[in-house]
């Protein structure tokens, strides 16, 4: 219960997900399928590596959400060093000035959120409802003091059942919402690596 309450803040319907848990017992979470992981081996390496400064927030609808900046840090952080794209990755200034900062925006995209909770929770499961969560990844690379900001942008979702709502089509069933959003977080993370590695500009 405790896991539920802390990711639960990650989306802006947490509270009434926990609840549904509660109503129900029965909320899945799937991952969408629309946004694959991109393995570090296919990024197209830069020569030579270059050190680099790394910085990453989450944010919900724009707004720094610490909790959930803490949780997935050192896991960003983890998957920026063992990319290949650079010498060293540091969380302070490097030698040259190159900075990568990288921004998860938790965007809603399931409008009436709450009132299909209300109609699931209520009748006990026997009504099907579906929520879905947007992260919208944003991969700013400055290679040095003076120079022009490379940015790469990479969308992806997680979805939620509760109820006889069908399994969404395209999606991988996550055990938990930890699951769910380190698995999100890892896909959308390679995916504006991999274009950042790709762009002419990026030395």
């Amino acid at each position: 219960m405790n896991t539920i309450v802390k990711l639960g803040s990650f989306a802006c319907r947490g509270a009434v997900l926990l609840s549904l848990f509660i109503l129900t017992g029965c909320a899945n979470m799937y991952v969408d399928g629309s946004t694959r992981e991109i393995s570090a081996s296919d990024f197209k390496k830069p020569d030579p590596l270059r050190p680099v400064q790394a910085l990453f927030e989450f944010q919900t609808k724009g707004v720094a959400n610490a909790q959930a900046t803490d949780f997935l840090k050192v896991k960003v952080m983890d998957q920026i060093t063992s990319s290949g794209l650079f010498s060293e990755v540091s969380e302070g200034p490097v030698t040259g000035g190159a900075l990568l900062s990288i921004t998860l925006n938790n965007i809603p995209v399931t409008d009436d959120a709450f009132s299909k909770g209300f109609v699931a929770g209520f009748t006990f499961g026997l009504a099907g409802s579906q929520v879905t969560d947007g992260y919208v990844c944003i991969a700013r690379y400055i290679p040095n003091a003076s120079g022009q900001a490379i940015v790469k942008k990479a969308r992806h979702a997680i979805h939620t059942t509760v109820g006889n709502a069908a399994a969404p089509a395209n999606s991988t069933k996550a055990e938990n919402i930890e699951v769910a959003v380190t698995s999100m977080t890892r896909q959308i993370v390679s995916n504006v690596l991999n274009d950042l590695s790709l762009d002419d500009e990026f030395k």
